[in-house]
C-alpha cells in the first residue's frame, strides 16, 4: 500500500515531445515504487509548494535550510519565507560560502553540528554538493530531510547515496533519498548554463554505464535490476533530445532533462546501488577527485568530468566492438593473466597518495579472478558475444553523436578543456580500473587483454579524444 505522505503533482507548460510514456505517469509510477521519496513537487511555479510538502512530510517539525551563498539567492531565501508563512518553525538557516565549496566530510560535520540538540529536519536548498551534503548529515542524525532543487546538474536528488570525499578518497555513503524533492522549472532554468550542461552529461552518462550492467549481468558477476533499469533507461534518448534547448535554458527541454535526472536517481533508490545509473565513465570523474584535481583554481563539476568519461569510454566499447571476441584466444590471454600480487603491485606504483594506494589494493582483491575463473568467464564471453555485441550496440549512443550533442548541450568534448592532458587521459584508462570493484568495461578490456590496444588504437584515431 503506498503511504499517505505520497503525493504527486507535476505542472509541464509546455508537451514533451518523443517520449512514449507521459512524464507524469514515469513520475507518478517511480514515486509509488520509491523506497524512501514520498513526495514530489516537480514544475513551473512549484517552490511555492515547498512549504505544504513539509508540513505534509514532517508535521509540526522545525526546518533547518542549508544552502550556499549562490543557491541561498536562487532560492533559500525564498523557501525560508515560504516555510514562515506556512508557520513552520525555522533553526537558523546554514549557509555555506559557494566559493570553494565541495563535498568534504567535514561540511557534513558542519551541518551534522548544526541539527546537534535539537529535532530540526534539514531542507537542503542547492544541487549536488548541497544535496549530498545535508543527505549524509541527516542520515547520521537519524532523521529524513528535503531537498529543493537548484540546477538540473545531477541525478542526485533523488538518489540512494552520497558522494563524499572522506580521507583522501571518493567514497559513496549509503544513505537514503530524500523524503521529499522540490523542482521549480523557473528556478531550475535560471540556473548557469553550465550547471545545466554538466546534468545533461550525467544523464547521458547512463548509455555507457547501462553497457557496463549489460556486459556484468552477461557474464553472472551482477544481474540486472528490472525495475531499476527501466526506471533509468527506460526513456533515456528522448530525455537526451534537446541540447542545444538546454544549453538556452527552454522550459521544455529543462522539463526532459530534470525528470530523466529525477528517473535516474529513482532508479538509484530502486536498486539501491549506484549500479544503475553509474559506471566506468563515473570512474573516470572519481579518480581525478581523489587525485585532488583543481582547474584554474576549481574543481571541474562532476557532470563535466563524467561527460568526457562518458565520450571515452564510449570509445573504448566501439573498439571492443570491432573486435572478432567469438574467437578469443582464451588459452593464450589467461597466459599472460596477472597474479593479484603483480596487479596490486602496479597499481600502487601509479599512484602517489597512501590513500589511493590502499584503495587499489582493497579493490583489486576484491574483484580479482584467477587463471581458471578468467578461462571460465571468458568461455562465457566467447559463447555470448554474439547476442551481448548486438544488446551492447542497441544500448550505446554513438561517440560521434555524443560529441556533437555535448557540443549542443555546453558540455565539454575535450579534457584539456578541465585541464587533464592527453597523456593524463590516457592513463585514466588504466588507473581507474583500479579504484573500483564494480565490473565495468574497463575490466572487460582489461581480461580480453584487449585494454592496451584498443586505448592506442583510441588516440590513434583521426578523430582523437582531444
Amino acid at each position: 500500500m503506498i503511504s499517505v505522505l505520497l503525493s504527486f503533482r507535476l505542472i509541464l507548460p509546455h508537451p514533451i515531445a518523443n517520449m512514449t510514456t507521459s512524464p507524469d505517469a514515469l513520475l507518478h509510477n517511480a514515486l509509488a515504487d520509491a523506497r524512501q521519496t514520498k513526495a514530489l513537487e516537480v514544475g513551473v511555479g512549484a517552490l511555492a509548494r515547498a512549504a505544504a510538502a513539509f508540513r505534509g512530510c514532517f508535521g509540526d517539525k522545525p526546518a533547518l535550510v542549508v544552502a550556499d551563498t549562490n543557491t541561498w539567492r536562487a532560492a533559500g531565501a525564498r523557501t525560508v519565507e515560504l516555510l514562515r508563512a506556512e508557520g513552520v518553525p525555522l533553526a537558523d538557516p546554514l549557509v555555506f560560502e559557494a566559493a570553494g565549496l565541495s563535498a568534504k566530510y567535514v561540511h557534513v560535520e558542519r551541518v551534522r553540528a548544526a541539527l546537534a540538540g535539537g529535532d530540526a529536519v534539514p531542507v537542503a536548498v542547492g544541487s549536488g554538493t548541497i544535496n549530498d551534503l545535508a543527505k549524509l548529515a541527516a542520515h547520521e542524525c537519524g532523521r529524513p530531510y528535503l531537498a529543493v532543487a537548484t540546477a538540473a546538474s545531477m541525478d542526485g536528488y533523488t538518489a540512494f547515496g552520497a558522494s563524499i570525499m572522506h580521507r583522501g578518497l571518493k567514497q559513496t555513503f549509503s544513505c537514503p533519498a530524500p523524503r521529499a524533492v522540490v523542482a521549480d522549472v523557473d528556478v531550475l532554468r535560471r540556473a548557469p548554463s553550465v550547471l545545466s550542461a554538466a546534468g545533461y552529461g550525467d544523464l547521458a552518462a547512463k548509455s555507457p554505464a547501462g553497457a557496463d550492467w549489460i556486459v556484468a549481468d552477461a557474464l553472472g558477476i551482477e544481474p540486472i535490476h528490472a525495475r531499476a533499469w527501466t526506471l533509468v533507461q527506460g526513456e533515456l534518448r528522448p530525455w537526451l533530445a534537446d541540447p542545444e534547448g538546454v544549453r538556452r535554458g527552454e522550459p521544455a527541454a529543462i522539463e526532459k532533462l530534470t525528470i530523466g535526472l529525477l528517473m535516474s536517481g529513482f532508479g538509484m533508490q530502486a536498486a539501491e546501488s549506484s549500479r544503475a545509473a553509474s559506471g566506468a565513465e563515473h570512474q573516470f570523474s572519481h579518480l581525478w577527485d581523489m587525485q585532488n584535481h583543481v582547474h584554474n583554481g576549481q574543481t571541474p563539476l562532476h557532470g563535466h568530468k563524467v561527460a568526457i568519461g562518458t565520450l571515452m569510454t564510449t570509445l573504448l566499447y566501439e573498439q571492443l566492438l570491432k573486435q572478432p571476441i567469438e574467437t578469443l584466444a582464451i588459452d593464450a590471454v589467461c597466459a599472460r593473466w596477472p597474479e593479484v600480487d603483480d596487479r596490486v603491485r602496479e597499481a600502487q606504483e601509479a599512484f602517489e597518495s597512501a590513500d589511493l594506494k590502499r584503495t587499489a589494493a582493497e579493490e583489486i582483491r576484491a574483484k580479482y579472478v584467477d587463471r581458471a575463473a578468467l578461462a571460465a568467464r571468458l568461455r562465457r564471453l566467447r559463447e555470448r558475444w554474439p547476442d551481448l555485441s548486438r544488446r551492447l550496440r542497441e544500448q550505446l549512443i554513438p561517440s560521434a553523436d555524443l560529441r556533437a550533442k555535448f557540443r549542443l548541450a555546453g558540455a565539454p568534448t575535450e579534457s584539456s578543456s578541465l585541464g587533464i592532458s592527453p597523456e593524463r587521459l590516457r592513463r585514466t584508462f588504466f588507473d581507474a580500473q583500479h579504484i573500483r570493484r564494480r565490473h565495468t568495461v574497463l575490466d572487460l578490456a582489461l581480461e580480453t587483454g584487449l585494454l592496451g590496444p584498443s586505448v592506442e588504437a583510441i588516440f590513434a584515431a583521426p578523430v582523437s579524444p582531444e
